[in-house]
């Protein structure tokens, strides 16, 4: 296969598409160079498809090379595990946008695998795999109605950056990822400090524009080597069938998407559902198995679709919600803190049926998350995570380590909350957040940000001002539209868009959005976003009502922090050797018997001399900081101290001025006249004033008894 290379100066930047060269045996596959960004992207298709199944199975993988930024893997295997989080959230960013432009009724199995072989983190190998993951597909034989690509946004003293630097990114006030094809917009991920409804479209509008420019490039290229897109087995469905199963159950499912509650409403539907489906398996049991299989599930589709189109009728054309609610009503809600005595802080939010319990835990600094990935970040002191037990549907589930899903909400959390985060200097904590998912109904993870938030403010954490998030969605039906604030499950479901905004009352923070149709207009998301900041307005209130402020002081569980700073030439001097002097410090004035005990003070120190403590008693803290700044406090030469003998050798007496600091009387400096035996005029443990003389040949402390002596003399 001959290699063919295409070039884009993509807003200053070359990108770099090469094909034929690698991984030939795939359908499709590229590889993509952005800077010294390199990422192989493949594509590759099942030739049989399941076409009984209720899903298309598209799997996305991003996977993590360390080589790609030249480290060796941790840990005893020193190769790549399971997924980091980071990986799993680029491959949901590349699945996200790419699943709805895939045909409704394909069902076989595709596989995009992006390996990330190279890493300059000026030039985002998330976005890069985005556009080789599209176009890999795009140049194969597998149906799809992209391309698509996607960019980051920044924002600097008011103007936008496409994908910027590592450095821009610190400066900037948006952090956006925005994918699309030329025509629409199907995917957002964002983080903001703070920033205006208005400005937050324009950052899309702007990316949108970049997005046409990369969709543009893959055209070309698919016009030069794309290939026929292949034929592909559907399960065909008659309008007989359809219009029978329409006779047998429009009206009553009609009236089933009309009850309030959701259990009731579930309940009245499946059974419908059940009843229809065992008269046709009753009817048939002439049929072969196989036949019969494939009659229930040509059922099970059309029932599906009728239940699409009756809950497009009552909420567009009558402008109704199934549980009764206006367009722009939130659900009833409730909020409580201080539920666990025993946790740094808590809170409970509910929303309608979806419930959030957060807590929130301050540790050390030295606790942070270590990261082992491609970024340049290797740690990380705030952390916010999402549990959605199987409990809180009233189903049995899987339970484990947490799924894309998870990882996913915690994440969007996460950001929401961070941006409102104190600085380490302000408090100088590693903060916890977890949510507990105990009811949902849709939109549990605004209710995370919610319950987050709150249980922040009652741990003592001074964030800058309260969070809130909203859910909102969207209902197309032909040409007609209708948006949804605070949405529910059945609304998400049956929706064409999830789209996620959380703020302060000053404005955005995060943004997450998600469409299961090609692409929504500037008109929809500027409504969208208007409509979500009323009702976050709205949920601050609520919010506020129940804590308005952080706390002054953290819990009296929680630990306590002292900060002081000390020459940093003097931090091995506090560890000493082999963490000897900091050891014996933690276990004396903790009283405890291993540095490991959960009664231990913990000690950070940085490197630019910063010294902080943490424990749960004030008193343990202060002599904790008495004794390290004793170590550190500078011997004033020519001043007298007065010293206690520690240990005796023939050449000299070791005292200690004071705990951590000794120095050296010699033997010719303990008397006027001269001294035999050192034991002759000290033992261990007498106290003796000397004058500090200065430093020997490797930096100890030198003494003087005779000269103080003579001193006396005069």
């Amino acid at each position: 296969m001959e290699k063919n290379i295409f070039k884009l100066n993509f807003r200053g930047r070359e990108l770099i598409v090469e094909h034929g060269e690698l991984a030939k045996q795939a359908h499709g596959a590229v590889l993509v160079r952005y800077g010294d960004t390199v990422v192989l992207s493949t594509a590759v298709v099942s030739k049989n498809a399941n076409i009984l199944s209720d899903f298309f199975p598209l799997m996305v993988l991003y996977q993590e090379k360390l080589y790609s930024v030249g480290k060796i893997p941790g840990g005893f295997i020193k190769r790549e595990g399971r997924p980091t989080e980071a990986a799993t959230l680029g491959a949901r960013m590349i699945d996200r946008p790419m699943r709805p432009l895939f045909p409704e009724n394909f069902r076989n199995e595709v596989q995009v695998v992006n390996t990330i072989l190279s890493v300059d983190q000026d030039n985002t190998p998330e976005m890069t795999a985005l556009f080789g993951s599209s176009l890999a597909t795009s140049i194969s034989q597998i149906p799809f109605n992209g391309p698509v690509a996607g960019v980051k946004v920044g924002r600097i003293n008011g103007e936008f950056i496409i994908n910027p630097t590592a450095e821009q990114t610190e400066l900037s006030d948006i952090d956006l990822t925005v994918a699309g094809t030329k025509d629409a917009i199907n995917m957002v991920e964002a983080g903001a400090k703070e920033v205006s409804e208005k400005d937050m479209l324009d950052a899309l509008m702007f990316g949108h524009d970049a997005i046409k420019e990369l969709v543009a490039f893959q055209e070309e290229i698919i016009d030069k080597i794309g290939v026929t897109k292949m034929d592909y087995e559907v399960l065909e469905i008659t309008d007989e069938l359809k219009e029978e199963i329409n006779t047998l159950a429009h009206d009553d499912l009609d009236k089933a998407f009309r009850i309030k509650d959701k259990i009731e409403k579930y309940e009245a539907i499946d059974k419908i559902k059940e009843n229809i489906l065992e008269k046709y398996e009753n009817e048939n049991q002439n049929l072969k198995e196989a036949e019969l299989k494939e009659l229930l599930t040509k059922v099970s589709l059309v029932l599906a679709d009728i239940e699409y189109k009756i809950f497009r009728n009552i909420v567009v054309n009558e402008k109704t919600r199934a549980d009764g609610r206006t367009m722009t009503e939130i659900r009833p809600i409730s909020t409580d803190i201080d539920l666990l005595p025993r946790t740094h802080g808590s809170a409970l939010f509910t929303r309608g049926q979806t419930q959030s319990l957060s807590t929130v835990t301050l540790g050390a600094l030295g606790e942070h998350q270590i990261l082992d990935g491609l970024g340049i970040e290797d740690e990380k002191r705030f952390m916010l995570h999402y549990n959605f037990p199987a409990f809180s549907v009233g189903e049995t589930g899987r339970y484990g380590s947490p799924g894309r899903r998870e990882i996913g909400h915690g994440a969007l959390g996460e950001r929401a909350l961070l941006q409102v985060i104190p600085s380490e200097e302000e408090f100088p904590y590693t903060i916890r957040v977890v949510s507990e998912i105990l009811e949902s109904n849709g939109s549990s993870s605004q209710a995370s940000i919610c319950a987050g938030c709150m249980a922040l403010m009652a741990a003592g954490v001074p964030i800058k001002a309260p969070v809130a998030g909203i859910a909102m969605g969207l209902i197309t039906n032909n040409d007609d539209y209708t948006i949804l604030t605070d949405i529910q499950g059945m609304e998400d479901h049956l929706g064409d868009m999830d789209f996620k905004v959380a703020g302060t009352r000053k404005g955005i923070t995060a943004l997450q959005m998600d469409i299961k149709i090609s692409g929504i207009s500037k008109k929809i998301l500027k409504e969208a976003l208007a409509q979500a900041k009323e009702a976050r307005m709205e949920i601050l209130d609520k919010i506020e009502a129940q804590i308005e402020k952080p706390r002054e002081e953290v819990s009296k569980y929680a630990p306590k922090t002292m900060t002081f700073m000390i020459n940093p030439d003097k931090i091995k001097d506090v560890i000493g050797k082999g963490g000897e002097m900091i050891t014996k410090i933690i276990l004396e004035c903790s009283n405890v018997k291993s540095v490991n005990d959960i009664n231990a003070v913990k000690v950070d120190l940085e490197d630019d001399g910063r010294v902080i403590i943490y424990h749960t008693n004030k008193e343990i803290i202060e002599n904790t900081a008495e004794r390290i700044k004793d170590i550190c406090k500078e011997v004033e030469f020519g001043k007298v101290y007065n010293c206690k003998v520690v240990k005796v050798e023939d050449f000299g007496a070791f005292v200690e001025l004071w705990p951590g600091c000794e120095g050296l009387i010699h033997i010719s400096q303990l008397d006027t006249k001269r001294v035999e035996k050192t034991s002759d005029v000290v033992k261990v443990g007498d106290e003796v004033l000397a004058i500090a003389t200065g430093y020997d040949k490797k930096g100890k402390i030198n003494l003087s008894r005779k000269e103080l002596l003579n001193k006396k003399d005069k």
